[in-house]
């Protein structure tokens, strides 16, 4: 029955043989059974397919040649739904079989960090224009910019985009983005709605908005096929349990240093891809991170895998109270945690230091394990 349904022909089929390939690759992960069919996922793979065509008709020698009406740039994308339903696996293989060069897929939460970066900068010289300014630089490197988990709810975060996409789809910047929220449920109140209300207006004028109803969270499927989320002991049963996770959570994405900035600081991850991120307890806990950088790795990943968590006792109470810090955000924030440990989560601390917050992580660790935690 798939197999019919995914050779469905896109409207441009015939006419670009060489970018015809996102539902081919789609098919043969599903044959090899890397991810599991869905008609929602194939639905929204036509209109980024559609995209594509007409991306690469661009990039062709003498298109912009043509007449105006012919050459006008690309409408954006804008794909949403629940977690778990694909978003990320979609915009990877659009990413990668586009053949535009001058493109650059980034983690939201990063490009807004950045945003403000080159706004300081610029104020500092005391030069006028900032948006104009950041939108010519975008624009000169990057024709096709990719958001991962889009989500603003910053007013002044709303005015800087509304002006910033403006500027860039007036240049002709193509935007592709995942989110969580349809775009009128990007705004939760507050505020000047109407200063936030004028973003969300540019943007669905601007993007397709495509709703991905796949029935499943497939992140929880894999999961629940694990024989558990939380290792131990310290082996190299558990390290190649983690890694597998990120493997499969991922699409075997390739495991690259990954650099978060908080505050002007990098904070280094072994890993890192969409919003899966694969560290270590050194790099977490051994290093001088506080509140503000938990922060803003539990907002820019739903999953974290962690591996080297010790047992806790008099000689490393610091790393331990940076641990316990870790934990309640990655719980506050309902993010999934995956990790290796010396001991069992009930073994995880010496009752003689008289740690109380270390029974409230232990006891959110063991929650986070259940299916109840992963579900809601």
């Amino acid at each position: 029955m798939f197999k019919k349904f995914l050779t469905k022909k896109t409207p441009n089929q015939g006419k670009h043989d060489a970018c015809e390939s996102l539902l081919g690759e789609y098919r043969q992960r599903v044959e090899q059974g890397v991810i599991d069919y869905d008609p929602a996922q194939v639905e929204a793979l036509h209109y980024l397919q559609e995209l594509l065509d007409k991306l690469s008709a661009e990039k062709r020698p003498g298109y912009f040649n043509l007449p105006s009406s012919r050459a006008k740039s690309s409408k954006s994308i804008y794909i949403y739904g629940e977690v778990g339903r694909g978003k990320s696996m979609l915009m990877d293989l659009f990413y990668d079989h586009c053949p535009i060069q001058q493109k650059r897929r980034v983690h939201f939460h990063t490009f807004i960090l950045e945003v403000h970066e080159f706004s300081h900068r610029w104020r500092q010289e005391k030069k006028q224009d900032i948006i104009h300014a950041l939108a010519a630089e975008i624009n000169a490197t990057t024709k096709l910019l990719c958001f991962d988990e889009f989500h603003v709810i910053d007013v002044a975060n709303a005015v800087i985009l509304d002006r910033l996409f403006s500027r860039l789809f007036e240049l002709g910047t193509v935007i592709v983005t995942t989110s969580n929220r349809h775009p009128d449920d990007l705004y939760q109140g507050g505020l000047v709605p109407e200063l936030f209300l004028k973003f969300i207006k540019l943007l669905k004028a601007s993007a397709d908005v495509i709703e991905l109803v796949a029935k499943h969270d497939y992140r929880l499927t894999r999961l629940s096929g694990a024989e558990k989320i939380y290792f131990f002991p310290l082996d190299e049963h558990a390290s190649l349990a983690l890694e597998q996770c990120y493997r499969e959570l991922t699409h075997s994405a390739p495991l690259k240093p990954f650099t978060l900035k908080v505050l002007g600081r990098n904070v280094m991850l072994r890993a890192a891809h969409a919003d899966v991120a694969l560290t270590t307890f050194d790099e977490m806990c051994r290093q001088p991170l506080g509140p503000a950088d938990y922060l803003k790795i539990v907002q820019s990943f739903r999953v974290v895998i962690l591996s080297g968590i010790p047992k806790f006792g008099f000689d490393n109470h610091d790393e331990a109270k940076r641990f316990s810090t870790f934990v309640d955000a990655l719980y506050f924030h309902k993010v999934i945690l995956i990790c290796s440990a010396e001991v069992s989560a009930r073994e995880l601390y010496d009752e003689n230091i008289r740690a109380f917050f270390l029974k409230r992580t232990v006891s959110r660790l063991i929650e986070m394990q259940s299916d109840y935690y992963l579900k809601r």
